[in-house]
């Protein structure tokens, strides 16, 4: 049995831009949902969603069910940790998003996560990982490398200064700017769409791109979403499913009573 190709990570180097949904809801049955909806790619949380291995194994499970087989998962792991990492790699996660980058030594580290000794340190699981088809996939371990998608998040002003050197790192495919963080960090917190933020984020997405690497980002306004793909960022989610969910019901609700106080 030959290795899966990984469509996305092959979408980005020919710098097609790959449209996707960030998915908070941690449930197999909401990401068969989003599977078919159209996306090129979706988000599988950890960091900000009630997620672990088991549960993530099932929703990877979900999204490969598709007959169509055109969308793409990426994984979040709550941290740039080797052994997180290498759990997501074995139950056969191809693309991942390591949050909080800041350095091109932290990007280095992530990068040595998802590799095989000698380049790395990730740990060898052979027959006993759902990665090789339980030992039926030939090469696994020569071939895993090629297919194997690093993105690395950058949501700090520290990060946003060594961004260069975080994209430069070999073995990073792409660059996520996380704006909600960053928004907090260059002192405007919960406000991603502050002036000075939108512009640190654009000087970022042109400054990824004239490294070779992806950019990317998560912005749910559409306008907004469609200027970030205009200056170069390849790699855009569109929504969340936790966030329209919420918005959708209480639109539906509002249609027959009024509104009540939020809980939250």
């Amino acid at each position: 049995m030959a290795i899966a190709a990984n469509h996305f990570k092959q979408a980005l180097r020919a710098g097609r831009p790959q449209i996707g949904i960030w998915s908070a809801l941690a449930n197999h049955y909401t990401a068969e949902i989003l599977a078919g909806a159209g996306f090129d790619w979706i988000m599988l949380d950890t960091e900000h969603a009630p997620n672990d291995v088991p549960m993530v194994l099932q929703q990877l499970q979900a999204v490969a069910a598709d007959p169509d087989r055109k969308t793409a998962a990426v994984v979040r792991p709550a941290w740039n940790d080797h052994v997180l990492i290498k759990r997501f790699l074995d139950i056969g996660a191809q693309t991942l998003l390591v949050p909080y980058v800041q350095t091109a030594e932290e990007a280095a580290a992530a990068v040595r996560a998802v590799r095989y000794p000698p380049l790395g340190i990730r740990g060898v699981g052979g027959a006993t990982v759902r990665a090789t088809c339980f030992g039926r996939t030939r090469d696994y371990m020569q071939q895993c490398g090629d297919e194997i998608c690093l993105l690395v998040q950058v949501e700090t002003a520290q990060a946003l200064e060594n961004l260069e050197a975080i994209a430069g790192v070999d073995g990073v495919d792409g660059v996520f700017i996380g704006p909600a963080d960053l928004a907090a960090s260059l002192g405007y917190p919960g406000q991603p769409a502050h002036p000075a933020v939108r512009a640190e984020i654009d000087r970022a997405i042109r400054r990824v791109a004239a490294c070779g690497k992806a950019p990317g980002i998560l912005m749910v306004d559409e306008a907004r979403a469609r200027e970030c793909l205009a200056l170069g960022a390849l790699f855009v989610a569109v929504a969340v499913d936790m966030v329209m969910l919420a918005r959708g019901a209480e639109a539906a609700a509002a249609k027959f009573k009024e509104r009540p106080a939020s809980a939250c």
